[in-house]
């Protein structure tokens, strides 16, 4: 089990490269089965001399078609920044590329009838299903709408990872989708999600904050093992008790005050009072137009005592000006 296996570098072989400065020309391990390769890694390790290394897997090897990359070939090769996969690629094994920490580009060929790639992570050729996300990518990441799932192990290890939105069509996490994300601190999840597969964030040791739009979906066990989460949830879900996996799990309801003598203009700006659960984190943003919204952060706080007052001295600047609240 992956969760419990000594999680070291076992890219311990010795390196083959050509002259191509930039380019990984390694002699790679492989199987062969039925007159089709499978690539098992490398027999050498690519990093040896430091500088960026671009992988292109061949369509062929010793005369047969390559049809496979095996589970875990590439794993904790770090210094990897690119991989090419040909169209004779059919079969990818789980966490083939797990712990490419400079991995920042996935390019499959246009003609590959199994996978397909976008902004450099790798997805099936429908684009349903996010297989990896390059470990080398990082920031804030919002899930494509036409996925549908996520897939073993898709995100781990991305230790660059700060936030991940999960829109409304996924309906599953995979196994292990976002182990040991290092540098995680928040996930927004949407209400199509049913399932969490075991030890879907187990160990994101920075996550602080989950926020469920739907329903308490189904879990594996140990999803959130390890974490120091809180889970949000929305008034009107169901599922929900005072833990979800073992961490606290809170009512998310911040209501704007608009009848109390907190609303409207106090001392030339412009504010009201914001009330909900007690310490719930609350972001309150603005925008000038909300058919074409660009939502800028105004105030960062919690709400100590289940209240706060909000108040914006720039009101006056717009013609019109709009206020929503989010957790982050």
């Amino acid at each position: 089990m992956k969760t419990l296996r000594t999680r070291i570098v076992l890219c311990l072989i010795e390196a083959v490269l050509l002259a191509l400065p930039a380019v990984v020309q390694a002699q790679l391990a492989f199987t062969t089965n039925n007159g089709s390769i499978t690539i098992t890694g490398f027999t050498g390790s690519p990093g040896l001399n430091g500088s960026p290394k671009i992988l292109v897997i061949p369509g062929t090897t010793n005369g047969y078609p390559v049809t496979s990359i095996g589970s875990d070939a590439f794993e904790f090769c770090t210094d990897l920044t690119s991989i090419t996969i040909p169209n004779s690629v059919t079969n990818l094994g789980s966490f083939a590329f797990e712990g490419c920490i400079s991995l920042t580009n996935i390019t499959v060929n246009p003609n590959n009838p199994a996978f397909s790639s976008a902004g450099g992570v790798l997805f099936d050729v429908s684009q349903t299903t996010l297989i990896q996300f390059p470990g080398g990518l990082g920031g804030n990441y919002l899930i494509p709408n036409r996925v549908t799932s996520i897939g073993t192990g898709a995100f781990a290890d991305c230790t660059r990872l700060a936030s991940i939105t999960i829109p409304n069509g996924v309906t599953t996490i995979g196994y292990e989708a976002f182990i040991f994300c290092s540098s995680l601190t928040s996930v927004t999840i949407d209400s199509g999600v049913s399932y969490i597969g075991t030890y879907a964030f187990i160990d994101c040791f920075q996550l602080t904050n989950v926020l469920f739009s739907g329903n308490a979906p189904g879990l594996g066990s140990s999803a959130f093992s390890g974490d120091s989460a809180t889970v949000y949830y929305l008034p009107g879900t169901t599922g929900w008790g005072t833990t979800f996996d073992g961490v606290p799990a809170v009512l998310w309801n911040p209501q704007a005050q608009t009848s109390d003598g907190s609303f409207g203009v106090q001392s030339n700006q412009f504010g009201f009072n914001i009330t909900g659960t007690t310490n719930i984190p609350v972001v309150v943003e603005a925008c000038t137009n909300v058919s074409n919204p660009n939502w800028l952060p105004l105030l960062n706080c919690t709400l100590t005592n289940g209240i706060v007052y909000f108040s914006d001295p720039r009101w006056t600047n717009y013609p019109s000006r709009f206020y929503r609240t989010s957790p982050y």
